[in-house]
C-alpha cells in the first residue's frame, strides 16, 4: 500500500486569467485539485504544481509554466502520469490545441483530468470531452466578439477605450490633461517645433535630453514623434478601429476602418495648430510620396550585415557626402533619434576596410564565430536544473522510505541507482558543449572560394551580398576606435 502511494504521483496546472470573474482562485482551484486525487490515490507535491496568471487559454504557446509541464512530462521517465485541472478550459480552450497536446501525453501514458467534469470511461467519454472543449473554445470566440461590439459601442459614444496616450491621465474612466507632471506641456512642445520648422528627428533628440521616455522606458524616437503629431486625441477626439486590429488603428491612419468622433475630454492642441501640423504632414508625405512603394534593391554587398557597435542597429545608406557624392552608411537608430552615437562611414571606406579584415583572417586562418543563438523554432526548452532538483527530492524521498522501514535494502538499493543514473544523465545533458569543432581548413577553402568571387567586375552587388550571408554573421563597427569586427557563421 504504502509503495503504490510512493508512485502515484500527479501534477495540477493552475490557470487563472481575466476572462471570467467568477472562476476560483489559484489556491482554491489547487485545493479541489489535491482532495480529488486523494480520493484517486495520488499526491501531489509542490514542486509538479504548475501555475499560470492572467494568460488567455487561447494558445499555449505564451503559457510558461504550462510548457515546462508538458517538456516534463514528455521526458522517458516523467515523474508523474495524471495532470489535474479545475477544468478543461484551463488546459487549453483552443479544441486543435487540446487535442494535439492530450494525444501527445496519453503517448507517454500521462492523461489530462477535470476534477469539476467527470468524464466516463470509453467512446462516449471520448465524445462527451470534445463537446467540452468545443464549448470552451465557442465561449472564448463569442466573448471576443462581445468585448469588440462593447468596445466599439463605447467609442461611438466618445468614451475612451484604451489608456491615455501621453500628455494625458486617465481618472473615473475619462482623459484629463496632464499639467501636473508636464507631460501636457511637452505635447504643446512637440507640435510648436514641428509647426516652427524643427524635424521629428530633431524633436526627439530634445525630448531625450529633457529626460523625456516612452512608455517602454525607452528614448523618444521620430516614431514616438510622428504618431503623436497624427493623433486626433489631442483635439478631443476618439480614434477606433472597427475591425479590432490594433496595429491598423495606431498607424494606418487613412484606414477606412478607423472611427473618429468627438470625445468628452478636454484638448491639448488648438484646431490652429493642429490644421498647421496636418498640412505640413501632407506636403511632407507627397515629397516622399516617390519612396513608399519602391522595393529596396541589393545594391551594394555589405547590405544588412554592418551593425552600430552602440546601439546593434544596422547600418545603411544614408545620404551622400563631398562633391563626388560618395554614398554613407549610417545607423538607422541614430538617424530615428534614438541612438545618440553617429557611425557615418562612406560606403568605398567601410568596403574596402571590410575586404582587407576578410582577407587577414583568411591568411591567418583565425575565424572570430559569432555565438550560436537558439532559434525560433527550436521547441525544447528543457530546465534541467529543475529537473535534476527533482530527482534529488525523489532519491531523498526514497531514502526517508527506507529509514522509516517501508522498503528494504535492496529496494533501496535499486531506487537509489535508478535515481542516480538519471541525475547524472541530466547533469550530462545540462553541461554537453553545443560548439561543434570547426574544421579550419576546410572553413578557410569556403572563405577563399567567397573573396575570389566577390572580387570579380561581373558580378552583381546583389549576389555578393547573397554569398557573404552564406559566411558572415554580422559585422560590428565600432567609429570611436576606427574597428571593424567580422563575425562568421559557426558551419
Amino acid at each position: 500500500m504504502n509503495e503504490d502511494v510512493l508512485l502515484k504521483i500527479g501534477a495540477a496546472y493552475i490557470r487563472v486569467s481575466d476572462e471570467r470573474q467568477d472562476e476560483y482562485s489559484p489556491d482554491s482551484q489547487l485545493k479541489k485539485i489535491r482532495e480529488y486525487a486523494a480520493r484517486e490515490g495520488y499526491t501531489i507535491p509542490d514542486e509538479y504544481v504548475y501555475y499560470d496568471d492572467g494568460i488567455s487559454g487561447r494558445s499555449a504557446k505564451k503559457r510558461d509554466d504550462f510548457q515546462r509541464m508538458i517538456a516534463i512530462a514528455k521526458e522517458k521517465t516523467h515523474p508523474f502520469d495524471v495532470i489535474y485541472v479545475w477544468k478543461f478550459s484551463r488546459f487549453c480552450r483552443n479544441q486543435e490545441e487540446s487535442m494535439v497536446y492530450k494525444n501527445l501525453l496519453k503517448k507517454k501514458g500521462v492523461s489530462v483530468v477535470s476534477v469539476s467534469e467527470p468524464i466516463p470511461e470509453g467512446h462516449f467519454g471520448s465524445l462527451l470531452e470534445r463537446v467540452i472543449e468545443w464549448m470552451d473554445e465557442f465561449y472564448l470566440v463569442n466573448l471576443g466578439a462581445e468585448v469588440m461590439r462593447g468596445m466599439t459601442e463605447k467609442a461611438s459614444r466618445g468614451e475612451p477605450t484604451c489608456a491615455p496616450p501621453f500628455g494625458y491621465i486617465m481618472r473615473d474612466g475619462k482623459y484629463y490633461p496632464d499639467e501636473e507632471s508636464g507631460k501636457a506641456n511637452i505635447v504643446r512642445e512637440v507640435f510648436t517645433l514641428y509647426a516652427n520648422g524643427v524635424k521629428q528627428r530633431e524633436i526627439a533628440l530634445i525630448l531625450a535630453e529633457k529626460g523625456i521616455r516612452t512608455r517602454y522606458g525607452k528614448n523618444p524616437d521620430n516614431r514616438f514623434v510622428d504618431y503623436m503629431l497624427h493623433n486626433a486625441c489631442y483635439i478631443g477626439k476618439i480614434r477606433w478601429c472597427t475591425d479590432g486590429t490594433r496595429s491598423v488603428s495606431k498607424r494606418k491612419l487613412d484606414n477606412e476602418n478607423i472611427m473618429i468622433v468627438d470625445g468628452h475630454h478636454e484638448p491639448i492642441i488648438s484646431m490652429e495648430l493642429w490644421e498647421k501640423v496636418q498640412k505640413m504632414l501632407s506636403d511632407q508625405k507627397k515629397h516622399y510620396a516617390k519612396y513608399a512603394k519602391r522595393q529596396q534593391p541589393v545594391d551594394y554587398m555589405l547590405k544588412g550585415l554592418v551593425r552600430c557597435s552602440a546601439c546593434g542597429s544596422t547600418l545603411a545608406v544614408n545620404g551622400v557626402s563631398g562633391k563626388a557624392k560618395v554614398r554613407c552608411l549610417q545607423c538607422c537608430n541614430y538617424s530615428r533619434g534614438s541612438c545618440r552615437t553617429s557611425h557615418s562611414i562612406t560606403l568605398p571606406r567601410i568596403e574596402a576596410a571590410f575586404m582587407e579584415g576578410l582577407k587577414q583572417a583568411l591568411g591567418e586562418k583565425q575565424f572570430v564565430i559569432a555565438p550560436r543563438m537558439p532559434k525560433k523554432s527550436d521547441t525544447k526548452t528543457v530546465d534541467y536544473d529543475k529537473l535534476i532538483a527533482v530527482e534529488e527530492r525523489r532519491l531523498e524521498r526514497a531514502k526517508q522510505a527506507y529509514l522509516a522501514e517501508i522498503d528494504t535494502i535492496e529496494q533501496y538499493a535499486q531506487n537509489k541507482k535508478e535515481i542516480t543514473e538519471r541525475i547524472e544523465d541530466l547533469i550530462a545533458r545540462r553541461d554537453k558543449d553545443i560548439v561543434q569543432e570547426i574544421d579550419m581548413d576546410v572553413f578557410a577553402k569556403k572563405v577563399a572560394g567567397i573573396v575570389e568571387f566577390i572580387e570579380r567586375d561581373d558580378v552583381t552587388a546583389s549576389a555578393k551580398n547573397e554569398a557573404l550571408h552564406t559566411i558572415i554573421e554580422t559585422i560590428i563597427y565600432e567609429k570611436a576606435k576606427g574597428n571593424l569586427a567580422i563575425y562568421f557563421h559557426d558551419l
